[in-house]
């Protein structure tokens, strides 16, 4: 019989150990990729379109609506100097009116995407702005507008469900609360385990808000995630963690990009802190042969620096912050990049704008500025 899939303790972020209130057999709803910022309706205010705009307003006029694409709004400070950028994606021109402010220009309704970059919810223009610069994705001319304004749609937002955990055997304090009869059932977070009963991640943090029998003394219980729930790409990376920390190089190779992901996501939590440093000057080996995205690079150096399931930065910032010490490698070392054509072919050599991931060039550029010496192999 499988060991519990899950251990539910006591959400306390003051406590240096977790107080276990329930080992649950598996559990429901838990999975959900984050999804795409819902589709809004907004208004250019005080328009003077240019280029694409332009042609997409005749053609809203003409058909209804019409496609632009990807939006950049720049803010302007009142020298007209950009502050920061806002953007919206999917963008689709719907209709148009003359500003009521100024006859000459106009007022554009669009539907949108917000983009996932973006830093902030909504833009706002210092004082005595004259607005937006408005761009496309390679930063071509759309004009510019004076205001920005959210349209209400009175959509409603989509509700996850809740997690249902089941099959579990409370104890301690949610035992007591349980045989109460309280309401109240508190904080918790559960945790992935291994075969072992080893806490392998936390998956999810809520509120716990029902209860049912389910038989042998065992309950199932309703938790309310007030975290992010982990993504679809967290089950595949828990499965090959099933049996412990894998011993085997290149685990991580079956998963797709999202997984490899949240791989790396995983192997962070499962750091041995306060282990020391090998000596500066080393030499790591990096397999190659799999490292078809970024995900995959930062997985492979994981591993070629600390093991199977080992991690050494998820990202060039976290990399520099692993280069400082405390995560296994002293620095400087040399690192020798087995089958490197992979890395070459796969990742391009485009160079870098906006989020696009890292290129094999731009890698190695990295890595020597952080005197690193790397050997292709």
């Amino acid at each position: 019989m499988r060991q519990p899939k899950y251990a539910l303790a006591a959400y306390d972020v003051e406590a240096e150990d977790d107080e276990i209130w329930a080992l649950c057999a598996d559990a429901e709803n838990l999975f959900g990729d984050p999804r795409l910022p819902a589709r809004a309706t907004y208004a250019l205010l005080g328009c003077a379109p240019e280029g694409e705009l332009n042609t997409a307003l005749a053609r809203a006029r003409a058909d209804g609506s019409a496609p632009l694409g990807f939006l950049a709004l720049q803010i302007l400070d009142k020298k007209g100097e950009r502050v920061d950028e806002w953007c919206l994606e999917d963008v689709r021109v719907l209709s148009d009116r003359p500003c009521a402010r100024d006859l000459s220009l106009l007022d554009i309704t669009i539907e949108a995407r917000q983009s996932p970059h973006n830093s902030f919810d909504y833009p706002q223009c210092p004082p005595l702005s004259p607005g937006y610069r408005l761009l496309g994705a390679e930063d071509e001319e759309r004009g510019s507008c004076r205001d920005l304004a959210y349209v209400e749609n009175g959509r409603p937002d989509l509700v996850e469900p809740s997690v249902r955990l089941l099959g579990c055997s409370p104890q301690g304090a949610l035992r007591t609360a349980l045989n109460a009869g309280e309401e109240d059932l508190g904080h918790a977070k559960l945790i992935r385990l291994d075969v072992s009963g080893r806490a392998i991640q936390c998956a999810v943090e809520g509120e716990l808000i029902a209860w049912i029998p389910s038989g042998r003394g065992l309950v199932d219980l309703t938790l309310e995630p007030w975290s992010e729930r982990p993504p679809n790409a967290a089950r595949e990376v828990w499965e090959l963690w099933d049996d412990g920390r894998p011993a085997r190089p290149n685990s991580w190779a079956r998963c797709g990009t999202e997984g490899r992901r949240y791989w790396l996501n995983t192997v962070r939590d499962n750091h041995a802190a306060h282990k020391p440093d090998a000596a500066p000057g080393g030499t790591y080996h990096l397999d190659g042969c799999h490292i078809t995205d970024e995900p995959g690079f930062f997985c492979a150096l994981g591993e070629a620096v600390n093991g199977p399931g080992g991690y050494f930065g998820w990202g060039l910032d976290a990399l520099a912050d692993c280069l400082c010490g405390g995560w296994g490698a002293g620095w400087p070392f040399n690192l020798v990049w087995h089958d490197a054509e992979v890395a070459r072919t796969c990742l391009g050599l485009t160079p870098r704008i906006d989020n696009r991931p890292w290129t094999f060039e731009e890698l190695l550029e990295f890595l020597a500025a952080k005197g690193i010496q790397v050997r292709l192999a």
